[in-house]
């Protein structure tokens, strides 16, 4: 039998895969727009899309809204270690501002310190019942847009969307208000207030994102993304911090490792 030809989106899809991987494309640069690569390979506009989606679902491509498709700054996903990433030496390793600045670095890829909004107000109400909060009170918010590069001199990209909230009665007036919360980030400064964090519950799910995430994400609104709900308790079992994440699907990976009672 003859073996069958693979289709136009796969064919283009692999031959700009092996371009990226031997280098002709370098991490970071911008690829043909769509219209340059439908009159390239003489396909339809919709064909020419899907190839970037193939690419972008493999973790190769980023297509930045209003800016075109770039090689992603990483090869590849970006894997959460969702079991080893906030322990102590792990969050302050090499001065890190936190979990996910480590974890970059330990990828080899660069932290892109970027503003960070910090405001006493209402949560919404998931949150507020978490916290053990009355409807009407306020808590501490820290909203960043965090991003990702492979050089200092490098733009980045963003990569993910943080939220954290903390009760004013915990983290009121500490350094957890400051835009620089020093190394480890917010769970070291909680644990020296007092409030260490000895247990995390995560639930994860797949959505589209709103108008104003994919604005910020630099994607299209039919590009998926993960929400992750970030609850951390203390010994005590109060809950000191929820946080929301809002991450690109297609370059994000997670990894959980557990240890079973024996038989």
């Amino acid at each position: 039998m003859a073996r069958k030809e693979p289709g136009k989106i796969e064919r283009i899809a692999a031959d700009l895969r092996a371009k990226i991987e031997k280098g002709q494309y370098e991490p970071g640069s911008k690829l043909p727009s769509v219209s340059e690569l439908q009159a390239a390979e003489g396909i339809a506009f919709q064909t020419a899309r899907d190839v970037y989606r193939v690419l972008e679902r493999d973790g190769l491509v980023i297509t930045r809204h209003g800016k075109g498709s770039f090689v992603t700054p990483f090869l590849g996903k970006i894997t959460r270690d969702g079991t080893g990433r906030y322990q102590p030496a792990a969050r302050e390793e090499g001065g890190a501002r936190g979990a996910f600045q480590a974890e970059l670095e330990r990828l080899g890829l660069v932290f892109k310190k970027t503003p960070t909004d910090v405001s006493r107000e209402r949560p919404p109400r998931e949150v507020a019942g978490a916290l053990d909060l009355h409807h009407s009170a306020n808590a501490i918010r820290r909203h960043r847009v965090m991003r990702a590069g492979r050089s200092e001199s490098d733009e980045g990209f963003p990569v993910q969307i943080a939220t954290s909230w903390f009760p004013t009665d915990v983290a009121g007036g500490t350094a957890i208000e400051d835009q620089d919360t020093g190394p480890g980030g917010s769970k070291s400064r909680l644990a020296e207030l007092g409030h260490a964090q000895r247990r995390i519950r995560e639930s994860i799910e797949v959505r589209f994102p709103t108008a104003a995430e994919a604005e910020a994400l630099g994607i299209p609104e039919d590009r998926q993304v993960y929400e992750l709900v970030h609850h951390a308790f203390t010994a005590e079992d109060r809950v000191v911090e929820v946080a929301v994440h809002v991450m690109p699907a297609n370059i994000w990976r997670f990894s959980y490792t557990w240890e079973l009672d024996g038989e």
